[in-house]
């Protein structure tokens, strides 16, 4: 990986590999010398392990830091954990890294880097953009509603989605009044896992989507890892639909084909929130929610990690509302109290 890594990189004209390390203390202090603008590291390292050089790096220089993770269990819940404690975002390796198909990563690679070092001069270095502190709700036993959402929120975001998502589901209560769906861009393997953290801190109940689970009031479905996530309506209830259909903006599950199904089942009753993430997936699908008679959200620039996904759907016209992260949970759940859609802009 040391040595595959500055190839893939080294491929991009804009981009320069100063330095390589064996380990942390070695990166430590090559980052010391060389001052780089962006950091990848990985997580299994000999002496100073990947948790520990971000902490370090964090504290001692701020450099903007993407972390290179395996899809086994260990390294996800590993992921998660840098990831709150500031790393930029992730890549992973393929199954087989010593073979050619570590070249599998190279988009992504050079496209999180670019992403990461802009976000350095930007200023906002490692630190997570919000951090809410929301007490833990009981964990009392749930009682599911007899009957489907009559409402439905989708929300589509990726690259700073972890720590975003940590941020508003907590300040959702239990019976908040209507279904949730969300694409985050994730792999395969991560998904159950990142969907379980979120469970243990909301009052509502996540999990990761099945095929045909009910669309319930207080319930929040998370798309699968490498499979699309839409929505039928059948006389039992609503249910969720999985699909391995090719991928939509670059992206399995895509945000795109999350709100194109919402607004075809949901009409009116749908609400589509993009937050923070790179590219363009769900700038066209969440128009297809405004153009039903369904509200349309994004956060605003300032609190995104990054804006990619909220800027190129205000910029296609699509949305109704721009709000900062912290402000998300109340104009949610005054949102979904009201009777009618709320419209108009609200920043």
């Amino acid at each position: 990986m040391r040595k595959m890594i500055p190839l893939i990189l080294g491929m991009d004209p804009g981009l320069e590999v100063v330095g390589t390390a064996m380990d942390g203390l070695f990166a430590l202090k090559k980052i010391a010398l060389l001052r780089p603008d962006v950091v990848t590291l990985d997580i299994d390292m000999p002496r100073m392990d990947g948790l520990e050089t971000l902490r370090r790096i964090r504290t001692e220089f701020g450099t903007p830091t993407l972390m290179v993770s395996s899809l086994s269990k260990r390294d996800a819940e590993l992921t998660f954990q840098a990831l709150e404690l500031g790393a930029f975002d992730y890549v992973t390796k393929p199954q087989d890294a010593i073979s050619l198909h570590i070249n599998e990563i190279g988009d992504e690679l050079i496209a999180k880097v670019k992403a990461a070092a802009e976000h350095g001069r930007a200023g906002r270095g490692t630190t997570p953009v919000v951090r809410l502190v929301v007490p833990p709700p009981p964990k009392t036993a749930r009682t599911s509603p007899a009957r489907s959402a009559e409402r439905v929120l989708a929300i589509g975001i990726s690259t700073g989605g972890p720590n975003a998502l940590s941020c508003l589901l907590p300040l959702l209560p239990k019976d908040f009044p209507a279904g949730i769906l969300i694409v985050q861009h994730m792999p395969e393997g991560f998904t159950g896992m990142f969907a379980a953290r979120l469970n243990s801190l909301c009052g509502i109940e996540v999990k990761e989507a099945q095929d045909g689970d009910l669309v319930l009031p207080g319930r929040a479905l998370l798309a699968q890892g490498n499979r699309h996530l839409k929505v039928k309506q059948l006389p039992m209830g609503t249910i969720a639909v999985l699909s391995d259909a090719p991928h939509v903006c670059g992206h399995r599950p895509s945000a795109d084909v999350l709100f194109r199904s919402v607004a075809a089942e949901y009409g009116a009753q749908a609400t589509g929130l993009i937050m923070t993430g790179m590219g363009n997936d769900g700038a066209e699908g969440i128009g297809e929610i405004r153009a039903r008679g369904g509200a349309t959200i994004a956060q605003n620039a300032e609190s995104c990690v990054v804006f990619g996904m909220p800027k190129a759907a205000i910029e296609n016209g699509h949305i109704m509302h721009t709000l900062a992260l912290e402000k998300l949970g109340d104009f949610l759940i005054r949102h979904f109290s009201a009777k009618e859609v709320l419209h108009g802009a609200e920043h």
